[in-house]
């Protein structure tokens, strides 16, 4: 079930998940955000060779894909030889996509195996002073 939300990002524990991506085809993870502040990290690896990945914001979804803001361009990794880190800090609510994309490969298929994370800042409130 998609999107996923920042609850079930919080739940998915230390285990990796793994999408199975068709040559010519990409797979996206939308993550709905409703509180400003948090940090989405993510870590994959690609099998077999590369695969290009992006991250893009949606304000709602009637958002048109074309018009939404792309806070990390597509690139292509090497995520088959290393594993790939990264984060974005959320400045606005909305949907966070991650987009893996295979559309270069004609042929081959790829698994790409990822885990998420969701930070909350730590917001210290001097509670602790008498």
């Amino acid at each position: 079930r998609l999107p996923l939300t920042v609850e079930e990002i919080l739940n998915f524990g230390e285990s990796n998940r793994e999408l199975f991506i068709k040559s010519s085809t990409y797979s996206v993870i939308p993550i709905t955000v409703t509180e400003m502040g948090l940090t989405i990290s993510w870590i994959f690896s690609s099998d077999p060779k590369s695969i290009s990945f992006s991250v893009v914001y949606q304000e709602s979804e009637d958002t048109p894909l074309d018009q939404c803001k792309v806070l990390i361009p597509m690139t292509r990794c090497n995520s088959h030889k290393e594993t790939i880190r990264g984060q974005v800090k959320v400045r606005n609510c909305g949907i966070y996509t991650l987009i893996f994309d295979n559309t270069f490969s004609r042929f081959i298929s790829k698994r790409v195996f990822y885990h998420l994370a969701v930070e909350r800042p730590v917001i210290y409130d001097g509670s602790d002073f008498p």
